[in-house]
């Protein structure tokens, strides 16, 4: 069990099944973009390690940048996203992946998907480490996904409660 600020939190992924599925899913990316150059684009805060780890495993040529959205306040979505940190590469023309640590209900995503589209890229998809299926609020296509997990509260590997928990190598629940 850790304890994040206030809260107990108990082991729910550990580190080595992480990796494990990180590796998978730097494999398909290596077989749908073999021969392109694509551009990854990393949500922040959450996504650095994840994106991070996803990296070491790509092994056809590519690009890596961030943005930065916020939309949590503690443990819950405000629903408002916050563009904090925009763009600066030219991406029309470029194939996306845009990589993300967590998608709940799907708003934050809706946003980012409509701010990059209208820069008229080649193509765009959509990774997340975790999908919380149930909490979905918008139509949203994801094309690699990590894991489906239930509508729980989880921090760690670069997920957070109010600023704290990102630390942790491995992803833990909310303790009830």
């Amino acid at each position: 069990m850790k304890q994040v600020k206030d809260k107990y939190f108990i082991p729910f992924i550990d580190s080595t099944t992480l990796q494990e599925r990180i590796k998978i899913l730097a494999q398909k990316v290596n077989k749908d973009y073999k021969g392109k150059n694509p551009l990854l684009i990393g949500v922040l805060n959450g996504s650095f390690m994840f994106l991070a780890d996803l990296f070491k495993f790509i092994d056809i040529e590519c690009e890596i940048t961030f943005i930065r959205v916020s939309s949590y306040k503690n443990t819950e979505s405000t629903g408002k996203v916050k563009q904090i940190l925009g763009l600066q590469e030219e991406i029309q023309s470029r194939d996306i992946i845009i990589v993300e640590d967590i998608v709940d209900s799907g708003i934050t995503m809706q946003e980012i998907l409509g701010q990059l589209a209208s820069k008229k890229p080649a193509s765009i998809k959509i990774m997340t480490m975790l999908f919380k299926p149930k909490s979905l609020k918008v139509p949203l296509k994801l094309d690699y996904i990590g894991f489906e997990i239930g509508n729980k509260f989880v921090v760690g590997y670069g997920l957070d409660y109010d600023g704290f928990g990102r630390n942790l190598d491995a992803i833990y629940v909310l303790k009830e």
